[in-house]
């Protein structure tokens, strides 16, 4: 039998390393070194909003309701 030489497969271990760098990376790019979303206000809900209900049974669900017989 003759032995074989091959190359380590190098080109799908920088791909696969790059890939899991750019998961990290990409979510730390959306925000500033001060923690900061980049001039964006936070969404913040003031106490109305908190206990207001959010739930409205428009016409679309009344439809959806109907058609999947929920």
């Amino acid at each position: 039998m003759t032995e074989q030489n091959d190359p380590p497969p190098t080109a799908r271990r920088r791909f696969f390393g790059a890939l899991g760098l750019a998961a990290v990376a990409a979510p730390a790019a959306a925000f500033e070194v001060d923690g900061g979303t980049g001039g964006l206000p936070p969404a913040r809900e003031s106490e109305a909003e908190k206990r207001k209900a959010r739930y409205r049974e428009t016409d679309h669900v009344r439809a959806y309701y109907r058609t999947n017989r929920y």
